[in-house]
């Protein structure tokens, strides 16, 4: 998508400035605070994995899902074509899995680790000293740092603290410059931590605070969702958010306290957008997110109240043991949309543990060319005309109707193109046991083209259909079974995907409605759970 004139100058400009202050003859500045002494007083809340210790010990790096072998080498010298896992090694978020750990050798190793880092990457790379990464960086080692320094000798530690000062004030150069506003916001919360840590001077902890409350107030809507509607980075503000929570409630301020309703805010938000089966939407780069992660962050925040609901361009509706979160399509801010999908009318349904309809998901970090064919229309539960995207919406039509558990959901793009535009109706009924489908076709010009409606079933689903019915029963891995009707179109099924960053591809089924677009057509359909 082509970025409005106003930012894409603004990106240019900084991003010029951002290439000067990098350039060698200025870095001497970062230098400042090396001899600035720093304490590990940051809280790790996410679990840990003590198998993933000996694993590391052993060479074997499984990090982001993928396993990696050194076979003795430094993983830091490694050429790994997978985003994801370069990402999570030089992020340093797996130094949790040390936390517990007592063995001194184990402690040892930690240590070894980072020092490792230091030897390969303490001079600057414009890649492992991105902003975002840069400030997860420190945050961690921030969480981490009596495990680093423990048993340390003195130039080991020297090294540490100074390579970790140099990296805070590469944030605090770098950060003002930022063409990406969650990478300015990854910088704040880097930034709190690290002047709260620092042992002989936090009188900027107000002010720091006070930086990162107005820096999250611009990203997030009045609910406390990102605006990029990206529910995985949703989880991984938090993750650093909850980490720097109590310094901001210590700060008795306005500032201070606003700081951290935002954050519980941002914890209610994506518990709105989470499933009865534990999984967050598979929307706009959501994916699939790590479960222990998820749960410990999410203990953290306030009592959830899990209702029928509009949020940040989603409708929920939530009956019995079933939920259905639905997408209208909405445009992010300038800036905020690169994890953007053509989901518009798109939406994900389970009930109770089960999920049962959902996307493909995200594409996985090792083919980097497949991302554009996860993010079309045809990659998620919704209807599309000759498979084309609908276009993303600045002011979608979302309605809610609670008493009746019933969202309305439109898209106008298709009418220059195609003459009709796109009305989907999604009812919950009889205690979430039956949904209630009503794709309607508005005419708005010559109507032309096939209508897709596309449903992706969930991982483990077997059809079952005999010749001649008109009906489809959908096992799950549970034994319950669903009965699918529909009426207006024909019936196909298709092979499917369901990606997930932790186990890979499953291979699943869709099923695909189809009717020939028409002025004021409709396709209904029905699954509801046949009862024992």
């Amino acid at each position: 998508m082509a970025l409005r004139p106003p930012h894409a100058l603004r990106r240019l400009t900084l991003g010029l400035a951002d290439a000067v202050v990098t350039l060698p003859i200025l870095r001497w500045t970062w230098r400042g605070l090396a001899d600035d002494a720093f304490g590990g007083e940051l809280p790790e809340l996410r679990p840990a994995d003590r198998e993933a210790v000996r694993d590391m010990m052993a060479g074997r790096y499984l990090l982001a899902s993928k396993l990696i072998e050194t076979n003795g080498v430094s993983p830091f010298s490694l050429d790994v074509d997978h985003a994801d896992w370069w990402a999570n090694l030089h992020g340093f978020s797996w130094l949790r899995h040390f936390r517990d750990v007592r063995d001194s050798g184990e402690r040892h190793f930690a240590r070894m680790l980072v020092l490792d880092w230091i030897s390969h990457e303490a001079q600057f790379q414009h890649d492992t000293w991105a902003p975002a990464l840069t400030a997860q960086r420190i945050i961690n080692w921030l969480r981490h740092l009596p495990l680093l320094l423990d048993g340390a000798t003195p130039g080991e530690a020297r090294s540490i603290q100074r390579v970790l000062g140099a990296q805070i004030q590469s944030l605090k150069v770098r950060a003002p410059l930022a063409s990406d506003p969650v990478d300015a916001l990854f910088a704040a919360i880097a930034l709190l931590g690290a002047e709260f840590c620092e042992q002989d001077d936090k009188t900027d902890v107000p002010a720091r605070v006070e930086r990162l409350n107005t820096l999250l107030a611009d990203q997030l809507d009045s609910d406390g969702l990102h605006l990029s509607r990206n529910p995985r980075l949703q989880l991984q503000l938090l993750v650093e958010l909850v980490s720097v929570r109590h310094i901001a409630a210590a700060v008795k301020s306005e500032a201070g306290n606003e700081l951290v309703a935002q954050i519980d805010r941002m914890h209610e938000s994506l518990d709105a957008l989470t499933l009865s089966s534990g999984e967050p939407v598979y929307f706009n780069g959501g994916g699939h997110l790590p479960h222990d992660v998820l749960i410990a962050i999410q203990a953290n925040g306030p009592t959830r109240k899990r209702r029928s609901m509009l949020l940040g361009g989603y409708g929920i509706l939530r009956d019995g043991e079933a939920v259905v979160i639905a997408d209208s399509g909405l445009m992010p801010e300038p800036g905020l949309a690169g994890d953007l999908h053509a989901s518009a009318l798109a939406f994900e349904f389970s009930h109770g543990t089960e999920l049962i309809l959902g996307s493909c998901g995200p594409a996985p970090a090792d083919l980097p060319d497949s991302k554009p064919l996860f993010r079309q229309g045809v990659a998620h539960s919704a209807p599309t005309i000759d498979a084309e995207d609908v276009p993303a919406q600045r002011q979608p039509v979302l309605l809610l109707d609670a008493a009746d558990q019933l969202l309305t959901l439109s898209a106008t793009g298709y009418g220059k193109r195609f003459g009709v535009e796109l009305e989907r109706r999604l009812t919950l009924l009889s205690g979430g046991t039956t949904l209630v489908g009503q794709d309607r076709m508005i005419a708005k010009g010559t109507p032309s083209g096939l209508l897709a409606i596309r449903f992706h079933l969930a991982p483990g689903t077997m059809v079952r259909r005999n010749r001649g019915e008109g009906i489809v029963r959908l096992v799950l891995p549970n034994g319950a079974v669903w009965s699918f009707l529909w009426e207006g179109a024909s019936f196909r099924e298709e092979e499917s995907v369901r990606q997930s960053a932790y186990v890979g591809f499953h291979k699943t089924r869709q099923l695909v409605l189809e009717a020939d677009v028409a002025g004021d057509g409709e396709v209904a359909w029905i699954f509801t759970l046949e009862q024992s």
